[in-house]
Formats: structure tokens, sequence, C-alpha cells
């Protein structure tokens, strides 16, 4: 009979991949060495290559448990303490609200969110005006709700009309087999709906970016950097509007000629085949809508209206807003089981709990002042050159790494200059917004830095429209180009 260790050893050496062992490796024997015999700061930096390189590897492993040990190894290693992970979570206590209580209010929003975008979908006939409709609406709906939540309601859509469609011309087999062949006669159709939902979905996750970068709740980094501004949704919105409001607006034009030239996989239409199936469906679907479902989508559409004005007003901590819209829905709603409410926080905890290790992280940063000479030397450059180098810092990294992990660094280092005296407040909004901005809009080229994009790549539709790693990034160009280089101008111009 084999040990405990041997079993363990098998398990861990024959279901993990390779790169996660050397990770491991690295965490059981190089990150001590390298204290020992180079110092803590040394250790620390490798500690941060490697959690970075968890986070551009978040494909083939979910960057908690890496990242975790890390966390665990930097503090059994003195490099942070408990004391101060502790303190830096309380500090930004307002951004893990947001994620336990506005994401699951969202989620239940789902159904008015459906509902809207399916009219859109069958309602418009052009299909340049569909996409900049589905990129405007997802950039609006993100600016006030969550973007990954905008992103799983398009998901959806796609994923509910390609079924229906793929059910449809399939020749005979397991009609919930959304992968099995279809009838050669629908095989060119079914390509050209392929290529017509990619361009769609592309074009609505970028549109979650070019919204979500304008207030305090479009990115959960937003409001961290909002808090260490002290800037309400109001005051975010007036001190980003410069660079995001110019961005959005070429991203906008971008949607447009992408559909008008075909260039970079877009330009694909509905086949009016497809057109009529969907329409039979969705008329079907209407008609069997009956009074609680109708009573349902009144009642959020209301708790939405409601959701818009409090953040406006800011009436209190945007957690506590979204703690509020889950109570309306659910109470006015009739959802009183347990089990039903648990399952509005799945999609958001497993990545509250990633961002305590990125604040665990920061944590250790700060109590080795690894980011200090970085953002020193910066600073020490011409007051007019800053603000676009920290743009161009923060979003290179933020196109292989995460952008919340990212910001959080950098607003964190420019902040404790700005207490220090090191420049004036007017100067601090100014990289402040360098900073919102820089995390925000050069993500888009990769789905490592952002995570809608990650979101999408991973979920059930890409694979039936086939949209890969290398396609996501290659459609994603454009959008990226003009957004980096406009935002970099704005930001070293207009602010």
């Amino acid at each position: 009979m084999s040990s405990p260790f041997a079993v363990v050893g098998r398990q861990f050496l024959g279901h993990t991949p390779s790169w996660y062992k050397l990770l491991i490796l690295l965490f059981l024997v190089a990150n001590p060495l390298l204290q020992w015999s180079l110092g803590p700061a040394i250790a620390a930096w490798a500690i941060v290559a490697e959690f970075i390189f968890a986070l551009a590897m978040a494909l083939k492993c979910y960057p908690l448990q890496p990242g975790g040990l890390l966390v665990i190894e930097a503090l059994v290693m003195g490099l942070a303490t408990p004391e101060a992970l502790y303190e830096e979570l309380l500090h930004n206590f307002p951004v893990i609200l947001l994620l336990m209580f506005m994401v699951a209010g969202i989620y239940f929003m789902k159904d008015l969110l459906l509902f809207l975008f399916s009219r859109l979908l069958l309602g418009v006939h052009s299909k340049p005006l569909l996409a900049l409709l589905f990129c405007l609406t997802s950039a609006l709906l993100s600016a006030f709700l969550d973007a990954l939540t905008v992103t799983a309601v398009i998901m959806a859509v796609a994923l509910g009309f390609y079924g229906v469609y793929h059910r449809a011309a399939s020749a005979g087999g397991n009609e919930h087999d959304l992968e099995q062949d279809v009838d050669e006669r629908h095989r060119a159709d079914l390509e050209e709906f392929r290529a017509f939902l990619r361009s769609l979905l592309m074009h609505a996750v970028v549109g979650t970016a070019l919204g979500g970068v304008c207030t305090l709740v479009g990115e959960p980094q937003n409001l961290l950097i909002g808090h260490e501004a002290g800037w309400d949704f109001a005051q975010f919105f007036l001190e980003v509007a410069p660079v995001s409001l110019p961005v959005l607006a070429a991203g906008l034009i971008t949607c447009v000629l992408l559909e008008r030239l075909g260039w970079f996989g877009y330009g694909a239409h509905l086949p009016p085949s497809v057109r009529q199936v969907l329409a039979a469906q969705a008329e079907e679907n209407s008609a069997r809508r009956g009074a609680s479902q109708r009573w349902a989508l009144w009642v959020q559409g209301a708790a939405a209206l409601l959701l818009i004005v409090a953040l406006a007003l800011h009436l209190a901590e945007v957690g506590l807003i979204g703690l509020m819209v889950i109570v309306l829905i659910t109470a006015f709603t009739g959802i009183t089981d347990e089990h039903r409410l648990g399952k509005a926080f799945q999609e958001a905890l497993p990545f509250t709990a990633l961002l305590v290790v990125f604040f665990a992280i920061v944590a250790m940063i700060q109590q080795q002042g690894l980011f200090a000479p970085i953002i020193d030397s910066v600073l020490a450059m011409p007051l007019d050159r800053q603000p676009g180098m920290l743009f161009l810092a923060n979003g290179i990294l933020s196109a292989i790494s995460d952008n919340v992990f990212v910001a959080t660094i950098y607003i964190t280092e420019v902040k404790r200059v700005f207490a220090a005296g090191g420049m004036s407040r007017e100067h601090f909004d100014v990289l402040t917004v360098a900073i919102n901005t820089g995390t925000n809009l050069p993500s888009v080229a990769t789905p490592n830095g952002q995570a809608a994009l990650l979101f999408l790549l991973t979920s059930a539709v890409a694979p039936l429209v086939r949209l890969s790693y290398g396609r996501m990034v290659w459609m994603a160009l454009p959008y990226t180009v003009i957004m980096t280089t406009l935002g970099w101008w704005a930001v070293g111009h207009w602010l």
C-alpha cells in the first residue's frame, strides 16, 4: 500500500502544469536562498516577478493558489507582517465591499439585461449600427454596473441564440450537444453566424473597458484609486473625463469603421435564415412570459434607476448600495431561498479572495520599499512628462498582468509621495488620472490584463464561436492602438 506522501506526490506531479511545479520549486528553494545570500529586497523582487508570472498564466491556473503560496512565504520569511496586511485590507475595505455586494446585486438584474440585449440583436438590421449599440450599451452599463456581469449577460445572449440556431440546423444527434456537426446546407450560414457573434462579443467586451474607465464603479481599481484620491462619484467622472470621453468617442468610431471596412475579423452579418429562426424563438419566449416575469423586469428596472441615483449622489459606500439592490430585488420578486441567494456570490468571491492576495503583495512591496526608487525616478522628470510616463508604465504592465494589481501598486506609491509633501494636490490629481486610465485602456491588448476579456475567453461560448486567444488579441489590436495612443496623448496634453 502506498504511503499518503506517495499518493500526494503522484497527484501533484501528475495533475499540475509544468510551470506551476517550477513556481513551487522557486517557492520552496530559490526565494529563501535569495534572501539569505542577497538580502530581503532581492527576495521580495523575486516574489513580485513570480506573482506577475502567475497572473500572466491565469488561463492555465487561477492565480489564487500560486499567489497565495507566495504570500504565505513572504509572511514566513518576514518580508511582510500580518499586521501590515491587515492594515492594507482595512484601508481598501470599500473595494472588498464592492466585489462582495455590487457584483452579487447586479446578478439579480440579469433578466433585464438579457431582455435588453436580445431586443437589440433582433431589432436592429444594420450590422454597423448594431455593433455600435452593443459597444455603447456595454459602455453605459459598465459605467454604473459591474463589467463582468455585463459581459456574462452578453455571453448568455450569444450562447442562447447560438444554441437555438445550431439545434435547428443540426442533422439529428443530441440536441443539447452544441459541438455536433450540422447539416451541410446550413454550414456556411453557421460559420457566418459564428463570425457575427464573435464580432459582437468583442465590441461589447471592449465597450465595458471604454465605459469602465469613466466612473468610480466601472472597474474595481477605479474605486481603489478614487478612495486614495478622496473623490466621490461625480468628482471621479469629472477628473477622468478629459481622457475617458475622447477615448470613448474614438472607440465608438473605431467600432463602426471596423464593421464598415471588415478588417481584423469584423464585418460579418447575420444570415437571413438565422434571423428567421431566432425571431421565431423570441416570439415564442415572449408569448410564454407570464405576469411574474414581467413584474420581475419592472422591479429590476426600478432598482437599476435607484442604483444610478444612489451612486451619482454618493448616498453610501458603493458596496452598501449593492447590498441594498440585493435586498430590494429579492424582496419584491420572491427570492427568499438561501441557496438561490448564494449563487449570486459565486462569481465575485474567488476574485475577492485574489484581491486579498494582491493587497498582501502590496503590503510586502511597501514594507520593503521596492517601487519607491521607480516612482522617485519618474517624479524626478519634468512635470509635463510625468503623467505620460506613468500612463505608459501602467499600460505595459497591465497588458501582461492584472490591472487591479498594477493600479494598487502605483497609486499607493504616488499617494506616499504626496502625503510626504513631495507634490502639490493638483499634480497628484493629474497623476491619479494617469494611473487610472493607464491601467484601464491599454489592458484590452490581451486577456491577461482585462478581466472581462479573460472571462470571455474561458467561457463556454468562446470555443463555439471559435474565439481563441490569438484571435482575441488580433481583434482587440485596433482598439488597443487607438485607445492607448489617444489616452497617452490626452494624459500628456489635456490634463
